[in-house]
């Protein structure tokens, strides 16, 4: 099995060093870290840690490097690893923009050295759910999708606060988001890009959005990030022309609730305070189909195994160059949109 060392044993450094001991699809070669204090957590876990980050990359056997670090430290840090001849995982987001990000690949075309970024959010169950619901086509023609990660706690009390640091919630979680998105509307391209940028509790950097993605063909897909929530709405929610499905949290079935009769009749009308309605009754219960869509087993460490494929030229990395460049240019986008108060047409491939 490949080696991997990890250059940063923060929160997601230390996740990436549990989720290697357990996965059995690498070995973790050991980890650096400025911070004294990290560097003696992790020997305190057994794990071996190199006297200076050049001891780290001066290990022939350490094939793979993982980079987790604050963010305006990646572009620096990948690049020397992929010049010292390792294969370089990123976390995310992979950089502060596109003009980074283009560095970065060049870079690893230059050295010849796998290059790619931790979009584990491709493994969570609720994303899986809806994605394979879109393909299969069973609520019809989908026009609308909203995606959503509420909490109430603001913007974690650390570097993400800060614009040098490339903090903000669009960083964040946004990237996973749009991510998500992109590769569930797998047919379309996008149109333009409509962004609104909170700042409740953090003037320097959104602390949460709204971001509209305009498909070609009228789709459109909210995806909302908040910090200051308390009560959350429905983690998806996906329209068709022929039904409705939504998942309302992060372990849940899918709820899915599809058209058997068009058109009704007797139906009964809701009377409230101020009068009453019959376009927005409830359909009668055998006009409808209801169902649920068990969660499906997901196995993140198909992450690892793919990059140790890919440099053994067995099969291609599943988060490729053109997809990070993608979600990078639809996060600069929606900045933009933000800042002009206006959507921004964007000139999309599908990757």
């Amino acid at each position: 099995m490949k080696k991997v060392a990890l250059i940063g044993f923060g929160g997601m450094g230390s996740w990436h060093a549990t989720k290697i001991a357990e996965g059995g699809s690498v070995i973790l070669a050991g980890i650096w870290d400025i911070s004294e204090a990290r560097r003696a957590l992790a020997k305190e876990k057994n794990i071996h840690v190199y006297s200076s980050l050049d001891d780290l990359l001066s290990d022939k056997e350490v094939e793979i490097v993982t980079v987790a670090v604050p963010n305006e430290l990646h572009l620096p840090l990948c690049c020397q690893a992929m010049r010292a001849g390792k294969n370089v995982i990123c976390e995310k987001p992979v950089a502060l923009n596109s003009d980074e990000l283009a560095q970065m690949i060049k870079c690893s075309k230059e050295t010849g050295m796998l290059f790619t970024t931790h979009q584990n959010r491709r493994w969570d169950c609720d994303y899986l759910l809806m994605k394979n619901l879109y393909a299969s086509g069973d609520i019809g023609n989908v026009f609308r999708i909203e995606s959503r990660y509420f909490g109430s706690r603001g913007i974690p009390g650390d570097w993400r606060q800060l614009k040098a640091h490339g903090g903000g919630m669009m960083l964040d979680w946004g990237v996973h988001l749009i991510d998500q998105i992109t590769q569930m509307v797998y047919d379309k391209k996008i149109e333009s890009v409509y962004c609104t940028c909170e700042h409740i509790t953090n003037d320097e950097v959104d602390d949460g959005f709204k971001l509209d993605l305009n498909f070609e063909g009228g789709l459109v897909a909210r995806i909302e990030v908040g910090t200051s929530y308390f009560i959350h709405m429905p983690r998806f929610y996906m329209a068709g022309d022929n039904g409705s499905a939504t998942v309302d949290s992060w372990n849940d079935d899918c709820r899915v609730v599809s058209c058997k009769i068009r058109d009704e009749k007797n139906i009964t009308p809701v009377v409230t305070a101020a009068g009453l309605t019959k376009t927005m009754a409830p359909r009668n219960r055998d006009s409808v189909n209801e169902y649920f869509i068990p969660s499906p087993s997901s196995d993140v460490h198909d992450f690892y195994r793919n990059v140790c494929r890919a440099i053994d030229g067995e099969e291609k990395q599943l988060i490729t160059h053109n997809q990070l460049m993608r979600v990078m240019k639809i996060m600069e986008a929606a900045f933009r949109s933000d800042e002009i108060k206006a959507p921004v047409k964007i000139d999309d491939t599908i990757c």
